[in-house]
């Protein structure tokens, strides 16, 4: 059984602290839904798959959907997968309808970096006092982990400060052609908050190497990682309605993936070769590459095993400069996959990203 995906929408993506500091992340995904159902004209819904990595927990995909105007008879999982929450959703729905349990799904993702909880600790635990980062893997158990990892991987392959700064600057010029020339204006739900009249936060026009020259390191004074070539935290939803239903983009493959924890951005690089395998496909193949780049040595990766493909790389811009609010981000490669491979009147696009804890998944949509 083929499983279709029929359209999805995203908010703006809010930088921490900014236009959607006080705004819940399920209220923000309820009005998404809200015009996804709309855009769906209403068609009916046997499930929902929701992302979500740092929020309150308790199931915050089945609150979303009651605030919703989805019926409270449609139930609702939450998914952790840190980064990868979201494109986890979308591989769940699509397994529950490839099965025939279901036929029309919504899957995608909320963040808030803003309203992220600070959590502590019980009496008795043999560690001690509060924390917002939860613990990724055995050896370590910092607040700085995906930074350390970042970094840890740009010198296991010898990254240089002026590999990053291409990319960067790339992604950046990109995001601003792509925002100029009204790419994504079918995909982003316009929304404002009180007057004021909401945008991707984090996209820099006037972004440059000298900029990026100024900007101390975050780990240390040898370290490589700055705030111009790691992710800032973001707020944000998204969502993709999948069904047996024959739609404008089919899936054709999607896998998980899973490796070192100590080396998770390579994530998006190590999912991506074990889709194009399974799938039997070749890079030639895709006309248009969607990976979430939460740290520019993800893009140096891509540049260097897919050498002859960059100028299908992130055609629209990259996480660098639109942001990572983590469980929804997979949901956003989606969206922003399917309106480059209109752009480009391509056929095959594949979604890959690298989550917390040595995970990944991607994702191949072919376009009918």
């Amino acid at each position: 059984m083929a499983v279709y995906i029929h359209g999805g929408l995203r908010t703006p993506i809010g930088v921490k602290n900014g236009q959607f500091k006080t705004m819940r992340p399920e209220l923000l995904g309820a009005s998404i839904i809200n015009e996804l159902l709309k855009l769906q004209n209403n068609m009916p819904i046997d499930g929902l798959f929701c992302g979500n990595a740092v929020g309150t927990g308790g199931n915050l995909g089945r609150l979303l959907g009651l605030y919703s105007e989805l019926p409270p008879s449609v139930p609702a999982v939450t998914v952790d997968m840190q980064c990868a929450s979201a494109l986890m959703a979308v591989e769940m729905a699509y397994a529950h309808i490839k099965s025939g349990l279901m036929q029309t799904v919504i899957a995608g993702g909320i963040e808030s970096a803003s309203l992220q909880p600070v959590r502590q600790y019980a009496d008795g635990d043999d560690r001690s006092g509060d924390y917002m980062v939860a613990q990724f893997s055995p050896y370590e158990h910092t607040p700085l982990a995906m930074l350390e990892g970042a970094e840890r991987t740009m010198i296991q392959h010898d990254v240089t400060a002026e590999e990053l700064t291409p990319y960067i600057l790339r992604s950046h010029k990109q995001a601003v052609l792509a925002r100029e020339q009204g790419l994504l204006t079918n995909y982003i739900v316009p929304m404002e908050v009180d007057g004021h009249v909401c945008v991707d936060e984090s996209i820099r026009p006037n972004m440059s190497a000298k900029l990026l020259g100024r900007m101390k390191p975050l780990l240390g004074p040898q370290s490589l990682t700055t705030a111009g070539n790691a992710c800032l935290t973001h707020d944000g939803a998204a969502f993709i309605t999948l069904s047996q239903k024959e739609g404008p983009f089919r899936i054709k493959a999607i896998l998980p993936w899973a490796g070192d924890p100590l080396y998770s951005p390579e994530g998006a690089w190590r999912s991506t070769e074990h889709i194009l395998e399974c799938a039997h496909l070749e890079a030639s193949d895709i006309d248009v590459f969607e990976w979430n780049e939460a740290f520019a040595v993800i893009s140096v990766l891509f540049g260097r095993h897919y050498p002859g493909y960059t100028e299908r790389y992130n055609i629209l811009g990259g996480a660098l400069a639109y942001g990572h609010p983590y469980g929804c981000s997979g949901a956003m490669l989606v969206l922003h996959c399917m309106a480059a491979l209109e752009a480009r009147n391509g056929t095959y696009g594949l979604c890959a990203i690298a989550g917390a804890g040595g995970t990944g998944t991607a994702m191949i949509i072919e376009r009918l």
